[in-house]
């Protein structure tokens, strides 16, 4: 692993904030400041493609970068708010469905976040 992925990799396995590739970028110039843009998408990328981490595509959002470890989403479908939930491991009764085994599983729960519903509470 070359020092800007390890570096990558530490930086998005190490935050809950669902890192877009700037925000990473951002990070990462703190201890690499004359890292480029391009280093990051192809550190991201391959990270990515060797199930490092995880990439989070929403439509109309960029796309942001997420660990490892076993959690679900929640997505205001207002604000593109996105949270981390952990419900009930789905991974066995998938497995009995297919028939075979899989890579991993993205579950995103759409809603309307407390703080939108607040919002539109308060303009009726």
């Amino acid at each position: 692993m070359t020092k800007y992925e390890k570096k990558i990799y530490e930086i998005v396995s190490g935050s809950r904030e669902h890192m877009t590739a700037e925000r990473v970028l951002e990070e990462l110039k703190k201890t690499y400041p004359a890292v480029s843009r391009a280093t990051v998408y192809n550190n991201l990328n391959k990270l990515c493609d060797v199930n490092l981490i995880h990439r989070i595509s929403l439509e109309g959002q960029p796309e942001r970068y997420d660990r490892i470890s076993r959690h679900d989403h929640l997505v205001c479908q207002r604000c593109g708010r996105l949270s981390d939930v952990t419900f009930e491991d789905l991974t066995a009764s998938l497995k009995g469905q297919l028939g075979e085994d899989f890579i991993y599983y993205d579950l995103k729960v759409f809603y309307v976040c407390p703080e939108c519903r607040k919002k539109d509470g308060s303009e009726r």
